[in-house]
């Protein structure tokens, strides 16, 4: 082939269909297992966001798609054999909701933008492989889902139990508590309010501590915000359960709190007005108050039961409990800002140590007792700092003058020792509650029957497919639509042969993806949910890349998966994802985008406008990956004009392939292999994948440089640098590079190109530019060493004639020196 292409424009549109039927011929991104097994070639598992199939793909996934992509290619690049796989997360809310907006069957709509993203995503140019592509709603893949759900009840990790649960108004379900994002479903943002269900829970609270030390080995290569919020979610705590007797009742009033040392100052107790308990024990005499605030109650979200500026509500149950320190009777509350589900559901109140216990005090006229000493200039109410114990002894204990930790440790050892309650350990984490009340889900494979109770589907039975119960009205109504399917739900026991029913709620969409990482490494795999062969030689992760606002979700549940199947002897580690890359949002003209604000930006508009990998570009060189991107302020046409200077110092190339780049322009190759090295410590250093794209630029100009002003395209260095913006562009705009590596003479595909070759001896620097700044314009440019000092060359900037010039006599306020590229003279 002819080194100067025909062509004199870059037609970016032509280029994209051709190299997408080069690449649909080559397969050049399938994942080799035996590579990996056999120790041929290292292995990178390059995981990123399982997609939902409600639409076409959009700006946001753009732009993860764009960043996730550096990576793999860059891990391909380097020698490794890498898996980097793609399939969709097709069941749950958002297909199902979508879907009924669309007036469409789920099935219809989910398959149909499956399609449509599939090819979007090969347009786009992303380096998947696609012959391990599944969907979360085959049969073939949630057949497994079912097979971990009764592997899971076997080992008591998935139960069945009433109680109160979040209860979403609009999509008429159940929702997890991480699914609760202050106070509003996080799927549709209605306000959540209660229900008391019977539904199926994973218990999550058994790898609570696990869970939470286990980051401690996350936190270097995962964000820090994620880090925290798992453990702020996961909520360990060190304090004390204590029993209070209770006037009428056999059994003691259990109660935990993080402050045993303040026991002296319980002057009262309450209790969730929506827990079991408080229905237990109110009196006659008090019931009917009760009920009736107990349905005020049920209507009020948690954030605004736990809000700090409410007045405090309640109703007296008629009982007393005895506090157990003191020997007083004190008074037994029902209110709503305690919740049912923390610790025992009751509290023992404290009001001179909390601020909510001292407004309820205050508003029903109770004692309030200081028990830690507030500072002589305290003007506030309740006191929640350190400080001596007052106000606590009695004939057998006397804290008095301790510090909170001293008393805590004192006060917990005498309860022990006196029956009257143990140290505990407590955690805001609470199981996972999976069940949903809607159709588009994994049926949870369980039979309920009169005469047997709770029967497992068996295995050979799996999978209890969905039937699809076209023409059915599928919209939300409180029960799952699956309950009336008659022919569906009504069935045999397993076990004794009777009439029996299926449950018929299904699985949260999140137990879809808690393991879908494993089942890439064998999707089509008929006899077991993965092979834990391959499972071990790929796994885990080397880095996950997805939004943040799973970092409760999605990040959470598949780390406890993860811990549940090594326990299940599957796999031989206990964490799923090695590193993790949160991206930005994209937004424009300053927020989030939206069609009533007319700020929407069409992810199809722009790669017409502009092609794929000038939207690559773009997105990638707008920022560090964590940042949001405003399209306002970004250029795609700017990229594209510097994709098109790329392409056309690939044709302006005259040397052949292979020549000896040694005799070429020292000072070019010196720019090349240092553009190298950086590339390779901004990629690996820190994800600085925008400041990469910057010193590509940068090598580009110093080649034009060259050929225009030096040997023109012949010199060797010219080859071996526009070479090497080929491979390093193919990470970023693969289209591009293809078209630069074939006028470059070299067969497809440049994405097995392989890394360039660093000389060593080519990245020491004899000198380096300083750029000298006066009134903010540049007035020198001095070559100095690469070691020199800032005093050094901050003489040697005031020296300089130009800079002379410039300050003209002025008086010398300030000098910014940053060594050994910058001086900033103020005057």
């Amino acid at each position: 082939m002819s080194q100067q292409s025909e062509r004199t424009s870059y037609d970016v549109h032509a280029v994209e269909t051709r190299w997408k039927r080069v690449w649909e011929d080559l397969q050049p991104y399938v994942a080799d297992d035996e590579a990996v097994l056999s120790g041929q070639r290292e292995k990178r598992y390059a995981l990123t966001m399982f997609p939902y199939p409600s639409g076409d793909l959009h700006m946001g996934h753009a732009e993860v798609m764009a960043l996730h992509d550096v990576i793999a290619r860059y891990w391909r690049q380097r020698g490794y054999e890498v898996l980097n796989p793609m399939g969709w997360d097709s069941f749950g809310l958002p297909a199902e909701n979508a879907a009924i907006r669309n007036d469409e069957h789920p099935a219809t709509y989910t398959y149909g933008n499956i399609d449509t993203q599939f090819e979007s995503f090969k347009h786009y140019g992303m380096s998947f492989d696609w012959t391990r592509r599944f969907n979360t709603s085959d049969p073939s893949y949630y057949r497994w889902t079912q097979w971990l759900f009764l592997k899971f009840r076997e080992q008591g990790l998935a139960y069945r139990k009433n109680s109160p649960v979040n209860w979403c108004p609009r999509d008429q379900t159940v929702l997890a508590n991480e699914q609760v994002v202050d106070g509003h479903c996080e799927r549709c943002g209605a306000e959540v309010t209660k229900r008391e269900l019977t539904q199926w829970y994973f218990k999550i609270t058994d790898y609570a501590q696990e869970l939470l030390d286990d980051l401690d080995v996350l936190a270097p290569t995962w964000p820090e915000r994620v880090i925290t919020a798992q453990r702020n979610w996961i909520g360990r705590s060190e304090g004390a359960h204590v029993d209070f007797v209770v006037e009428g009742r056999d059994e003691p009033l259990t109660v935990y709190t993080t402050r045993p040392d303040t026991l002296f100052g319980a002057t009262f107790m309450v209790v969730a007005a929506d827990a079991s308990l408080a229905d237990q024990l109110v009196t006659d005499g008090h019931r009917a108050a009760f009920e009736d605030y107990r349905e005020q109650v049920r209507k009020r979200t948690d954030i605004e039961r736990q809000s700090t500026d409410r007045p405090k509500t309640g109703v007296d149950l008629g009982v007393r409990a005895v506090n157990p320190l003191t020997g007083d009777p004190i008074p037994v509350y029902a209110a709503d800002y305690v919740l049912a589900d923390y610790g025992t559901g009751a509290i023992m109140a404290v009001p001179g140590q909390d601020q909510r216990d001292w407004d309820f005090a205050k508003v029903f006229d109770l004692p309030i007792v200081r028990t830690v000493q507030p500072p002589d200039d305290w003007e506030g109410e309740a006191y929640v700092g350190e400080g001596p114990a007052i106000n606590s002894a009695n004939d057998d204990i006397d804290l008095s003058g301790m510090g909170v930790d001293e008393a805590k440790r004192t006060t917990i050892g005498y309860l022990e020792q006196q029956g009257l309650g143990r140290g505990t350990v407590n955690f805001r984490l609470r199981d996972w509650l999976l069940s949903r009340q809607r159709y588009w889900g994994v049926p949870i494979p369980v039979i309920h029957c009169a005469a047997c109770g709770e029967v497992p589907v068996p295995e050979d039975q799996l999978p209890v497919e969905l039937p699809e119960l076209r023409g059915a009205d599928l919209k939300p109504k409180g029960v799952s639509p699956l309950a009336a399917a008659e022919e569906w739900v009504n069935v045999d026991c397993p076990q004794c042969g009777g009439q029996a029913k299926r449950d018929s709620d299904t699985m949260d969409t999140f137990v879809d993806s808690s393991w879908y990482m494993f089942r890439y490494v064998s999707p089509n795999d008929d006899t077991q949910a993965f092979d834990p062969v391959l499972a071990n030689a790929w796994m885990p992760c080397d880095i996950y890349v997805g939004g943040v606002e799973h970092a409760v979700l999605h990040l959470l549940y598949a780390r406890f998966f993860t811990k549940v199947l090594a326990d299940m002897g599957l796999i031989d580690f206990r964490e799923p994802f090695k590193a993790q890359l949160n991206q930005g949002v994209v937004i424009n003209q300053g927020k989030k985008m939206s069609k009533s604000l007319g700020n929407g930006v069409s992810l199809g508009d722009q790669l017409r406008e502009f092609g794929v990998d000038a939207v690559r570009l773009t997105l990638v060189f707008a920022g560090p990956p964590e940042d949001d991107i405003d399209w306002a302020d970004v250029s795609p046409a700017g990229s594209l004009r510097f994709l098109q200077r790329a392409w056309r110092l690939a044709g302006d190339v005259s040397s052949a392939p292979g020549v000896d780049p040694t005799t070429g322009d020292a000072a070019l190759r010196a720019v090349t292999h240092r553009t190298v090295r950086e590339a390779e410590g901004l990629i690996e250093g820190g994800y600085r994948f925008n400041v990469m794209v910057a010193r590509v630029m940068e090598l580009v100009n110093a080649t034009r440089k060259v050929i225009d002003t030096g040997a023109g395209g012949d010199d060797p260095a010219v080859r071996e640098a526009a070479e090497a913006v080929a491979v390093l562009l193919s990470l970023v705009a693969p289209y591009t590079a293809e078209e630069m590596w074939e006028r470059l003479g070299h067969q497809p595909t440049v994405a097995n190109a392989g890394w360039p070759a660093v000389d060593e001896a080519l990245l020491v620097q004899e000198t380096v530019t300083c750029v000298v700044q006066v009134r903010g314009k540049v007035r020198a440019r001095l070559e100095v060493s690469p070691e020199v000092s800032d005093s050094d060359l901050e003489a040697a900037a005031l020296a300089d004639p130009g800079v002379q010039r410039a300050i003209d006599g002025a008086t010398v306020r300030k000098v910014i020196v940053r060594a050994p590229k910058l001086v900033n003279i103020v005057v």
